[in-house]
Parts: structure tokens; C-alpha cells; sequence
């Protein structure tokens, strides 16, 4: 058994419901919390969707209006206009819809609107320290309500770009936010708002915020808390998310599936740090050198990435093994089972098993082990695991 540690567990996450048709009580959930006026911010896509109307009607009488201007760049532009909304409709509160995207950009609008800070000036800042400025003063309420299952939602943090549509840079440069005044105050997790979004989308999306689970294992910071439900977040996630690769209307697999991502999140993201790691260091360096979707980059690392943590530490296989229900005492089968578990999901998921079969380029393989090993998540890593960046680069050229 892998007894716990001594840790420190400082943690406050929003109100979370979850449910089929939770949607409907989002007037009453807004209104224990004392809002009154609900700005709606999604993408385009989200916004011409049946999810759309599910929240707002919702939202009643709360809702305020509609942003339907974020998109996957997450630029700072997006949340100076979804702050212009936010005025224009005086609103109190934002509520994102939809994936990471959308969530983020509501995050930086909350950190414009609090600060007043022009875009422009914004954007140089990002371009000189690569973060937005957190006022001291009170974020609005952010609210959200997820369709994907990346596993961006319980979390302090928010990706962002500066474009030079902003007036204050001449060529994009991103960034990101981290402070717990980022954190929802309630989110939704409403199983049936899921049978709207393409197959594709969630299938590459899972296999993110499936890592969440199985990097919260091994972290450097894991605590027995988040050990208990990473654990039973791999048991939701081994069975539903292989159901999802094809697409599928079985309304209990899709349950199974976003319950297992809201486990996932649960403590990953803290004031004290993130428990992402290895895996999600890999993703980083992969889009950074070419145009991959990050599910996809996570399918072909991920159990690459598995292999060398067990080669060098124990990883934490044991409980992993529990979460994929692996029985076996012997260690080196019981690390071989577990990298087999997760490349069924990956597989399930419909994603490539190698990097040369989506957008990488083998020529962008040094650079992205250079940004792996400078990545912030890497003080993340197992104990024990100690890096270098030809061996990061030697694990790229083994999922190549």
C-alpha cells in the first residue's frame, strides 16, 4: 500500500452540481449566491447550438445577454469585447459555456472588467511578463458551464493571447493567468448539454483531462485527497471514454464519462500549485511547434511518457493500478499494464498512437523537448525523476 505522506491541502473550489438538466437550476443557484445578472459567454458554434438556449433558459430572468465571440485563440481582444458586453447589459456575473476556450476568455474579461485596463496595455503586459495583472479588488462571479471534457473548468488558471489586433503588440505572444479569485463560484456539469458536441471534439478533448487523473497520481504535490478521487476518476474514465471515440448517444456512458473528468480536476488545480506534470509538459512543447490539438499530442505522448516515469521511479504504479483495475504484484507488469490501460483509451478515443500521424513535424521534435524541459510543470514531476533534455527529446523520437 502507498501510504500518504504528510501535505498541506488548501483548496476552494466553486458550488459544483451535476446532473442531467442541472442547467435548469441555474436562476436558483445564482440567486443563493447573491447574482443577479448573468452574462452568457460562448463561441460561435456554442452559441447557435441547443446549449445556448438550455442556459438560458436557465437562466430566467438572470440572464443578462450573450457574448458569442470566444474561439480557440482565447485572445485578449475576445475579453475586452465580452467586458464591453458586460457593461453594455449590466450585468454581474460571467457564466462561460462551452470548452476551455470559453472559459478562459471569460476569466480574462473578469480580470479587465475588475482592473479597467485597456487592451492594449494589457496585451504589452503579456508581451513582457506573459500574464494579466490580478487587481486587488473583487473578480465578478464566474460561472461555468462545460461541453468538453479537456477538464479546464475546476481550475485557477486561464490560457490567453495577445494579437496584434489588440493595438499593443506586433505579433502574437501568449500567456496565462493563475490566482484563486479565478476559480468558478458554481459550475454545471449537465451530462445531456455533452450530446451536442461533436464526436471528435470530445474525444481529443477526454484524453486531456484524462491525464489530469493519472498526472494527479505520481505529482510531486499529490495528497492522499486528490489520490482518492484521481483513483476513482480512472475507474469512470477506463470504461466510458473508449464509448466515445465513434460518437454515442448512451446517455449513461456520457454520464460515467463526465463525472470521471469532474474527478479528474478535483484538487489539480490549487493556490499551492498544480498537480500536472510530465504528460501535460509534453503538450505544451507539441503545440508550440506545430498547429496539433492537445488530446491528440496527450494520445501519442501519454503512454511514451508512462514508460520513461517507470523506468527511472515507481511512479506511483500501485495506485494507478487501482484507478485501471490492474492486479498484479509484480512491478514491472504492473507498469506494462498500466501504459497498455492507457493506450486502450487513447485507442478507444480514436486518436493516433504516433506523432508523424498528426501535425508535428519530426523537424520540431528538439525544439519541442527544449520548451518540455523549461516548462513550469515540470517541478511537478515524480520524485526521482530527474530530466534531461536529450532524454525528454529521446522519448519524443519513441513516439514519433
Amino acid at each position: 500500500m502507498d501510504l500518504p505522506t504528510p501535505f498541506r491541502f488548501a483548496y476552494q473550489p466553486g458550488v459544483v452540481r451535476f446532473g442531467a438538466d442541472c442547467t435548469a437550476d441555474l436562476a436558483a443557484e445564482l440567486a443563493t449566491q447573491d447574482i443577479e445578472r448573468a452574462l452568457v459567454c460562448c463561441g460561435e458554434s456554442v452559441g447557435a447550438s441547443p446549449v445556448r438556449e438550455a442556459v438560458e433558459t436557465g437562466l430566467g430572468d438572470r440572464h443578462a445577454g450573450t457574448f458569442a465571440g470566444t474561439s480557440a485563440q482565447k485572445a485578449l481582444v475576445e475579453a475586452a469585447g465580452a467586458r464591453e458586453r458586460f457593461h453594455e447589459t449590466d450585468a454581474d456575473a460571467m457564466l462561460a459555456v462551452g470548452g476551455g476556450s470559453a472559459l478562459d476568455v471569460a476569466k480574462a474579461a473578469a480580470v479587465l472588467i475588475a482592473s479597467g485596463q485597456p487592451v492594449n496595455e494589457a496585451a504589452a503586459d503579456v508581451a513582457e511578463t506573459g500574464a494579466l495583472t490580478i487587481p486587488d479588488d473583487d473578480l465578478p462571479p464566474i460561472v461555468s458551464v462545460p461541453t468538453t471534457l479537456a477538464g479546464a473548468d475546476l481550475s485557477q488558471v486561464a490560457g490567453l493571447a495577445a494579437t496584434p489586433e489588440s493595438g499593443g503588440v506586433d505579433e502574437p505572444v501568449g500567456g496565462g493567468i493563475s490566482d484563486p479569485k479565478l476559480m468558478p463560484t458554481a459550475l454545471f456539469y449537465d451530462p445531456l448539454l455533452f450530446d451536442h458536441t461533436p464526436a471528435g471534439v470530445l474525444a481529443a478533448s477526454a484524453m486531456n483531462g484524462f491525464d489530469k487523473a493519472i498526472e494527479t497520481l505520481y505529482a510531486a504535490n499529490a495528497t492522499a485527497i486528490s489520490d482518492a478521487t484521481a483513483i476513482h476518476a480512472l475507474r469512470f474514465c477506463r470504461d466510458s471514454l473508449p464509448e466515445l471515440g465513434g460518437g454515442t448517444d448512451d446517455r449513461d456512458v456520457l454520464r460515467e464519462a463526465v463525472a470521471g473528468i469532474m474527478l479528474a480536476q478535483y484538487g489539480a488545480s490549487r493556490p499551492d500549485g498544480s498537480t500536472l506534470s510530465l504528460i501535460h509538459a509534453f503538450g505544451h512543447g507539441l503545440t508550440a511547434v506545430s498547429d496539433v490539438q492537445q488530446g491528440a499530442a496527450h494520445g501519442a505522448i501519454a503512454p511514451h511518457a508512462l514508460t520513461y516515469i517507470f523506468e527511472q521511479t515507481d511512479g506511483r504504479r500501485g495506485l494507478l493500478a487501482d484507478g485501471f483495475g490492474v492486479d498484479s504484484d509484480d512491478p514491472a507488469e504492473t507498469a506494462d499494464a498500466v501504459v497498455d490501460a492507457v493506450a486502450r483509451v487513447r485507442d478507444g478515443l480514436g486518436l493516433p498512437a504516433r506523432l508523424r500521424d498528426t501535425a508535428v513535424p519530426e523537424s520540431g521534435l528538439d525544439r519541442a523537448a527544449k520548451i518540455t524541459h523549461e516548462d513550469a510543470f515540470m517541478a511537478n514531476a515524480p520524485p526521482g525523476l530527474n530530466t534531461t533534455e536529450a532524454e525528454l527529446r529521446e522519448v519524443l523520437e519513441r513516439a514519433w
